[in-house]
């Protein structure tokens, strides 16, 4: 039975807990993990908050030494070693991915954990992009202790599975 792509994916806040909520997709209710300063309409680089709005799923990336090719119907890139995303305001290359030299600065994709195995990459200050208004906010997998993130949605990895072959290019997700 194939399954048909989700044109809406919804993460809201719990009540009490600003780390905490709930991502709706169909049928499905996931837990999410939030950024430690919960959801905030005026997101600041570095201010730990995940993003309000509506944005678009751009790409899965994937780590293939961990898991084989995601099923899903975003476009797909493989996390390499040297792939890093741009924190740095003034940098010309802010909000994007890039490779980066051994020295150089950014959020490297390529992590120890299991945090970035798989990563969804949403546009959120991509067009235009905004110095200091956020950037490398992801779905990504959560902490095994399921701490806050840095301002991304996080949930577990059988939760990322099931999602991702729902998702496809036409797909938006609401936080609110």
């Amino acid at each position: 039975m194939r399954r048909r792509t989700l044109s809406i994916i919804r993460v809201r806040g719990r009540p009490g807990d600003r780390t905490r909520g709930v991502l709706i997709a169909g049928g499905l209710a996931i837990p999410v993990m939030l950024g430690r300063s919960g959801i905030r309409a005026d997101k600041r680089e570095g201010d730990g908050a995940t993003p309000r709005g509506r944005f678009r799923l751009v790409r899965l990336w994937w780590r293939a030494d961990r898991s084989a090719r995601p099923r899903t119907l975003l476009p797909v890139q493989r996390i390499e070693k040297a792939i890093a995303w741009c924190e740095d305001a003034a940098d010309r290359r802010y909000n994007r991915p890039f490779r980066r030299s051994a020295n150089e600065p950014g959020d490297r994709l390529w992590r120890g954990d299991h945090l970035y195995d798989v990563v969804i990459e949403i546009d959120h200050n991509t067009c235009p992009r905004v110095m200091n208004r956020g950037s490398a906010v992801f779905l990504h997998l959560a902490r095994p202790n399921r701490a806050p993130t840095a301002g991304c949605v996080a949930f577990s990895g059988e939760d990322m599975s099931r999602l991702i072959a729902r998702l496809g290019p036409k797909t938006r997700i609401l936080i609110h």
